[in-house]
Order: structure tokens, then sequence, then C-alpha cells
């Protein structure tokens, strides 16, 4: 079947990233497709013609939402009707699950195939949300494998595709490289500390985190400690803590402080001491040990602990289904539980090197393709057929 019309809605930079790598895929499977819609730069390069703006839907998903809603209504209005003019083989939604899903369902009421790319963390909280998604797609692709079984149990077809960040990143990781990079001492203990890119989670995390890299440069005599600040605003607030440190204390002139370089940093360390979130799961693909600690507001947390419904809050643990990695929440994530329990990582390189090994095979398993697994689906969809069986029969590994 030759697909000629596709329609997609992406409401923010990861949704943009993800449509432009199937719009990519599709046109080279289907060269006159048309492509209409929502997206930013990647996706207006690969051909879309765009009814709004990419930051329509991002400010009103993030800023006063009560006060845009009225906007919101009409830029759904919108689409809906652009959309049904179009008559689409398949209207698929990136992400934006509060705008989406409800675009998505009028327009499957109406008639129009639909399906929504990455799902919304359903399967953790408010899990009654799938009824509604159930009405709303036609199929929803997941980036994680514990994602599809749990719309598998809850009979919504679903495509489990891969996730991008899989695909991107090697198999292989060259930690002498990453610490000759960073300027770091090649055969010295390495611990790297994300304590996050939002101001909150360093003011949350980040004494906290300093206090235990500190114990550990105390324990171990030749530790080095790299932190990578996300922008210039955290740099300054992590320089501001450094400064704190105590005129003996051993960390000075053992931590490193380095702008952006996330991802080299995990790559270069032994361990990794990180905020909870996609940090995580991006150290898992760098096959590197961690431990996870999160703080937050004591009402959000109280609320959280009530809301949430999964035994794990880290993706490593989530998609293994079984703790991997040691998590402290809350009032938990003490200096000294964090600094004891990461001395016995780093003091057992036997277990680090089982640890890697065992994120390298999960590695594998998310490595499928996500692009051609996403259009994989999309083909089935607009062929009326299974996109499980299509993906079980053709995987892009």
């Amino acid at each position: 079947m030759t697909l000629r019309r596709i329609y997609l809605v992406a409401g923010e930079l990861s949704g943009d990233i993800l449509g432009a790598g199937l719009m990519r895929e599709l046109k080279k499977r289907h060269p006159g497709v048309e492509f209409r819609g929502v997206g930013g730069p990647r996706m207006l390069a690969e051909g879309l013609h765009g009814c709004f703006a990419l930051e329509t839907l991002s400010v009103m998903g993030l800023v006063e939402v009560v006060k845009h809603l009225p906007e919101l209504w009409r830029v759904r209005r919108t689409l809906t009707a652009d959309a049904q003019a179009f008559q689409p083989d398949v209207m698929l939604g990136i992400d934006a699950p509060d705008f989406n899903l409800g675009l998505e369902r009028r327009l499957r009421d109406s008639g129009i195939t639909t399906a929504h790319y990455v799902s919304p963390s359903v399967w953790a909280w408010r899990r009654g949300r799938v009824k509604g998604i159930a009405r709303s797609v036609d199929a929803m692709l997941t980036l994680l494998p514990f994602e599809a079984d749990f719309y598998r149990e809850h009979r919504v077809p679903v495509a489990f595709v891969g996730h991008p960040l899989a695909d991107e990143m090697p198999l292989a990781h060259d930690r002498a490289g990453a610490r000759g990079a960073l300027g770091l001492a090649p055969e010295a203990l390495t611990l790297a500390v994300l304590p996050g890119s939002r101001a909150s989670e360093i003011r949350f995390l980040g004494a906290t985190f300093l206090a235990a890299a500190e114990r550990l440069c105390r324990r171990f005599a030749l530790l080095q400690v790299v932190i990578p600040a996300a922008t210039l605003a955290r740099r300054e607030e992590l320089e501001s803590l450094l400064e704190t440190l105590p005129a003996g204390s051993p960390a000075r002139g053992r931590v490193t402080l380095v702008d952006g370089e996330s991802r080299q940093a995990m790559v270069a360390a032994d361990a990794v001491l990180l905020a909870s979130g996609t940090a995580a799961l991006e150290a898992m693909l760098c096959h590197r040990a961690m431990l996870v600690a999160y703080k937050m507001a004591p009402a959000t947390h109280w609320l959280a602990k009530r809301l949430v419904k999964t035994p794990w809050i880290s993706l490593p643990n989530l998609i293994a289904r079984e703790t991997l990695v040691p998590e402290l929440i809350q009032n938990a994530a003490t200096p000294e539980a964090i600094s004891d329990t990461l001395a016995a990582v780093l003091g057992d390189a036997d277990e680090r090197a089982a640890l890697e090994a065992r994120f390298a095979r999960l590695h594998a398993e998310l490595r499928r393709g996500a692009s051609a697994r996403a259009a994989d689906a999309v083909e089935s969809l607009a062929a009326g057929q299974s996109v499980e069986k299509d993906l079980e029969e053709s995987p892009h590994d």
C-alpha cells in the first residue's frame, strides 16, 4: 500500500526529533507522501506543512494552563477541521498527551485512523486514563518494553518500537578516551555527579550530592569527581556550592566542573550519582553503575507517594523489572546513605563489570531502529493490519 497523506502533531522539541526521524523513513518508502500538522524545525525541514508553530503547544502546556485553555481549545478545533479536510491515511500525535489524546479521539470518532507515539506515564499513576487512551487511538507506539506490556494487559493495540537514544548511542564506550577529553586522570577511580538541569534540583540535591562526594573523597584517596553543568546558570550555582567546601577538604582539587558534556562524564566514570529522570536511562546506555537519588518539596513527595503505583522510579529498574540501581528518595537521600552505597559500588570492580555487561544487553534490546519500526506501524495501520504482528515479523535491529 502506498501512503499518500500523514497528519502529525508534535508538542515539543523531543517530539520534533521523533517526528523528523519518522518522516525521513516514510519518505524513503513512499516518495510522494505529504505531511501536514504541527512540528518544529526538524519536521519542517523534512517537508511538514505546518499549521501552527511548535511553541504554540509547548507554551500552553507549561505556562498558566488555565489562562491558555480558550486558545488551546481553538487550536484543537482548528486542527480537527484541518485534519478532516486533509483526510490522512493515519494521524499520529507525538507525545504532548494532554493535547493530542483529545485531538486523536475527535479524529478517530470522525473515521480517521489515529495513533500516539510515546506513551504517557499511565503505567505509573492515574492508570484509569488507559480507558480514554483506548477510545482515542487505534494503536500506541511505545519507546520502552514495559510500557508495551502495560497496554497489552489492558487490550490496547501497541507496538514497542525501541528508544531513539538507544539507536543513537554506541554499544561500546571508550572510557579512557572520555577521560582524556575531559582532562581527567586516566587511571584514577572516577565518580560522575549529575544533580540535575533545573534550579530546583540543584536547590534540593546540590549540597547533598556534594557532601556525599566529599565523604567519598575521604574514603578513596585517589577518587576524582567530575560534575557537568547543564547551563551557565547551573554552573554558577555549582561553583557557589564548591566554594562552601572547607579549606582542608580532600574534595578541593579533585572536583572537575565541566560545561555540558554529561554523556562524556558518564562514559568517563566508574560510577554515577544522579537525580532521577532521563539521565538514568542515559547512564544505563553508557553502561555505567549508578545511584539514583531524588528530593522534592514535602507536599509534592506526599502526593507522589499516594499517586505513583510502581515499585521503582528509575528507568533502568523499570526496564529490567528488578532493582539493578539503588534508589534513595527524599529523607533516605542523605550524604551518609549516598556515600555508603556508592562506596560499596566503587569498591567492587567485579560487581561493576557485571552490571555494565547487563546494561549493555538491555541497551541492545532497546536498540530497535525506532524510526523504521514506527514507520512499519504507520504502514500497518494504514493497511488495517495489526501493528504488533508487523513489528514481530520485520524488526530493524
